[in-house]
């Protein structure tokens, strides 16, 4: 081991002048692909959101609605409702509803409907009872009897049947009355005043 020898070691490598380099050039075929480095994996394309679903024409009176059946429904039966619903499709049966009943343009129901505030825009054969309201807009067609303490139809619908805007309180309230003998005296007493 000569470390401090002046004598050069056999075993050392000379060393070498280092070279300019010139740069690589890489031929590629069709059936040969030299990488120059490491590629990293591509990232994921960044994906485009989901379309929203088409949503029928907004409608304000039955913007609120929580229940839908479209234009391809078709439902045959009773129907209970505890909220607000607009039908686009076809129904035969009853309906019933605690809230309000939008009946669209598309909408052919044949059945007896009862809810608190009623909005036809569509046919409707049968009886209509609202506590609240029945409006009938313009390409309405309602062939029966409607009961409701306010009423509004639009110039255009059709309507045949009979109305009755007394609420629903007044006309299965009971009715007293008194014998004859009693009215006979009550009539003769305001006479003699």
């Amino acid at each position: 081991m000569a470390l401090f020898n002046k004598e050069p070691d056999k075993n050392v490598r000379a060393t070498e002048t280092p070279r300019p380099q010139q740069p690589a050039t890489i031929i590629t075929t069709a059936a040969q692909v030299v990488p120059e480095r490491p590629v990293p994996p591509p990232s994921p394309a960044p994906q485009p959101s989901a379309a929203p679903p088409i949503q029928p024409r907004p409608n304000p009176v039955a913007a609120e609605a929580r229940a839908y059946l479209d234009a391809g429904s078709k439902i045959s039966g009773k129907l209970s409702f505890d909220g607000p619903i607009r039908i686009d499709g076809q129904v035969d049966g009853e309906i019933t509803g605690k809230d309000s009943i939008t009946i669209g343009e598309s909408a052919v129901v044949t059945a007896q409907i009862k809810a608190a505030s009623i909005v036809v825009a569509g046919k409707v054969s049968g009886d209509i009872t609202a506590i609240q309201r029945i409006e009938i807009r313009p390409s309405a067609k309602v062939m029966g009897n409607l009961t409701s303490p306010v009423l509004v139809v639009h110039e255009g619908a059709l309507f045949e049947g009979h109305c009755s805007m007394q609420p629903e309180a007044a006309r299965d309230s009971k009715v007293t009355v008194f014998p004859k003998e009693e009215r006979l005296a009550q009539a003769g007493g305001q006479k003699q005043a």
